[in-house]
């Protein structure tokens, strides 16, 4: 019998935390257990813990640490209460939420709630990517709008074929993880070097006609052609991948209305994770856990996101 994800609601989440200390120490309970450890020594002696509740020093590096440290929430003031909302909301959401609605929900200004949103962007980035492996469904989509609805001083001349929109290359297991990141440009070169590095040897890839798909003799690889109104071959199909891309479009065209290409590459990966630990089969909870356990190691300034 198939397990029915617990849902949780944004009524109990409140419950659950409703001070900033009980935040902390559910951060803490996820990245350390019962025994806090240095994030810059790694140990788990001569650990005192300060007055303020999650501060600690370091006996052996002598060095001040917390739960923030070493992750993308460091040397940030907003309440941990703020962010595990925004990330309930950016797991729950099955589209995204904008910057400009968050703000709304947190009572901060708009460039406050988009920092806060590409902070877990952060987080949802692969730390170690496995490769894909069994049967592997790959296509390719564009993002950006249609030449027909820019400013004249914004289009494009002979804009045919995707030019001047971003390529996001998109992997998806059947009945298993996705991954997909912006490219250049839809090579052969380009395709089969991504493809080569997140796809096991002895895997089965499915692709369409696309030409750039062609050579990968690595792979046992089948096409089908979708000019001709071919949607399905026996077990070639990419009706799984393409899935991915219309959920990805509508959050593009309904949430976010725009990517630059310089953070398109973060918004991906809230996508993906929602698709893979963020799954809605899981339970809300552990789906929190996840995002939050992913945080350690990852850091981002201000700086970085807006220069």
């Amino acid at each position: 019998m198939k397990k029915i994800a617990k849902t949780l609601g944004l009524f109990d989440l409140m419950e659950m935390y409703p001070t900033e200390d009980d935040a902390i120490r559910y951060l803490e309970g996820l990245r350390w257990g019962d025994t806090p450890c240095c994030t810059r020594c790694g140990s788990t002696e001569k650990i005192t813990a300060q007055k303020k509740v999650g501060n600690y020093w370091c006996g052996s590096c002598r060095e001040y640490f917390t739960v923030r440290t070493g992750t993308p929430l460091e040397r940030c003031k907003i309440d941990i209460r703020k962010f595990i909302y925004a990330a309930y909301l950016l797991m729950t959401a099955r589209k995204g939420i904008s910057s400009l609605q968050l703000s709304k929900e947190l009572s901060v200004q708009q460039r406050t709630a988009w920092y806060v949103l590409h902070r877990l962007r952060v987080m949802c980035g692969p730390s170690k990517m496995k490769a894909l492996h069994g049967q592997v469904e790959i296509d390719e989509m564009y993002l950006g709008g249609l030449e027909e609805n820019k400013h004249q001083h914004k289009k494009c001349p002979d804009a045919q074929g995707g030019k001047d929109k971003q390529i996001i290359l998109g992997m998806r297991e059947r009945e298993g993880r996705v991954f997909a990141l912006p490219i250049k440009n839809k090579s052969s070169g380009t395709i089969h070097a991504n493809v080569h590095k997140f796809v096991r040897p002895d895997s089965t890839v499915y692709t369409d006609e696309n030409l750039s798909y062609k050579g990968m003799f690595v792979f046992k690889h089948e096409s089908i052609n979708h000019s001709a109104k071919e949607w399905v071959k026996g077990m070639a199909h990419t009706n799984g991948i393409e899935s991915v891309w219309a959920v990805l479009q509508r959050g593009f065209t309904g949430t976010y209305h725009h990517f630059s290409k310089k953070h398109c590459r973060a918004y991906v990966n809230e996508f993906t994770f929602r698709l893979n630990e963020g799954n809605c089969e899981r339970d809300t909870q552990d789906r929190l856990d996840d995002l939050f356990l992913a945080m350690v190691g990852k850091t981002i300034t201000y700086r970085e996101l807006t220069s």
